[in-house]
């Protein structure tokens, strides 16, 4: 999976369209394996479509290779995924491959292209004041802490998952 992982665009949301493309698999066979793995779990959006996160869309590809590649049952296949999500990783001695950055600045493919006639200069016209440049500072700082948030209520979430399946 680590060729398939390293194909998976950095962003920070995918639609189910894209997971199907990514994984090669129908929207149908996605909302199915839903119910079968509670590992993989897609957030909604306010307008109740499915937001799959990068880890989502590497669980949809490694639930793929356990039935198709290694024609694991879908039995056999949620204990393989709960021993390797217990024990760490998977049980074969692959090397570790370096990790992907969790988040990625670059803007959304959508957002990206209503920009692309207009490329940004790639340095400004005129100088940023020091004022300037400690707004960036503090707004950058505050953009890290609400995608902490978002993290930690992922982990939170989480939890109360397991919690509930316990």
């Amino acid at each position: 999976m680590s060729q398939a992982a390293a194909a998976i665009p950095q962003k920070l949301f995918f639609k189910i369209g894209e997971v199907c493309e990514l994984a090669g698999v129908q929207a149908h066979v996605l909302r199915y394996w839903e119910t079968e793995f509670p590992m993989l779990a897609p957030q909604k959006n306010r307008a109740g479509q499915r937001t799959y996160r990068r880890r989502d869309v590497e669980m949809a590809l490694r639930i793929k290779e356990l039935l198709y590649d290694e024609q694991y049952t879908i039995a056999g296949a949620k204990k393989k995924l709960a021993s390797e999500l217990r024990g760490g990783g998977r049980e074969n001695s692959e090397p570790p491959q370096p990790k992907a950055p969790v988040r990625s600045l670059q803007p959304p493919p959508s957002l990206a292209a209503r920009f692309a006639s207009t490329p940004a200069p790639t340095t400004p016209a005129t100088p940023l004041t020091t004022q300037q440049r400690a707004s960036l500072k503090q707004i950058a700082i505050q953009l890290r802490e609400i995608l902490d948030l978002i993290e930690q209520g992922d982990k939170a979430r989480k939890a109360l998952r397991s919690k509930k399946e316990s």
